[in-house]
């Protein structure tokens, strides 16, 4: 009989359940966004971030901040802008204060598409989350989430 490690077993298992809640809610969210906007996912998430971004000392983010918040590596990240700019949701331009970096803001059109999308986005969050939260597994997780304060989100 093998030995193992009751601790290392349940952390094992609670990643488990978290890469599936994860899963779950990513199709869901997946769907709903391509059937009303024709956005994924990634591209949501990127104009959510963008969006977020403000005039002013550490108000635009360089792209390698853009990837770490939409968890891409730093080459995704790249083609997934070019994909919205190409779009007309996204411009890029030169930073005044450092030539050598880009900065990438949200167009008017993407800012219209992103709050058309955003309820679309929210309602499919609720629902992947109410129907995990039947699943004993994953209720616990859904607990946690809908726990943390709003900041933390």
């Amino acid at each position: 009989m093998p030995v193992t490690d009751a601790p290392l077993t349940g952390l094992a298992q609670g990643w488990c359940a978290l890469s599936l809640l994860h899963g779950r809610i990513d199709a869901h969210l997946e769907r709903a966004l391509q059937a009303g906007h024709e956005l994924s996912v990634r591209e949501y998430s990127l104009l959510d971030v963008l969006s977020r971004q403000h005039d002013g000392p550490g108000g635009h983010l360089r792209m390698a901040q853009v990837a770490e918040s939409v968890v891409l590596s730093q080459s995704a990240t790249t083609r997934l802008v070019t994909r919205l700019e190409d779009r007309g949701l996204l411009v890029r331009y030169l930073c005044q204060d450092d030539r050598r970096g880009i900065y990438t803001d949200v167009s008017d059109a993407g800012l219209a598409l992103l709050a058309k999308a955003r309820p679309t986005n929210d309602r499919a969050l609720r629902e992947a989350l109410a129907e995990a939260a039947k699943n004993p597994e994953l209720a616990p997780l859904v607990s946690a989430l809908e726990s943390l304060p709003a900041q933390a989100r």
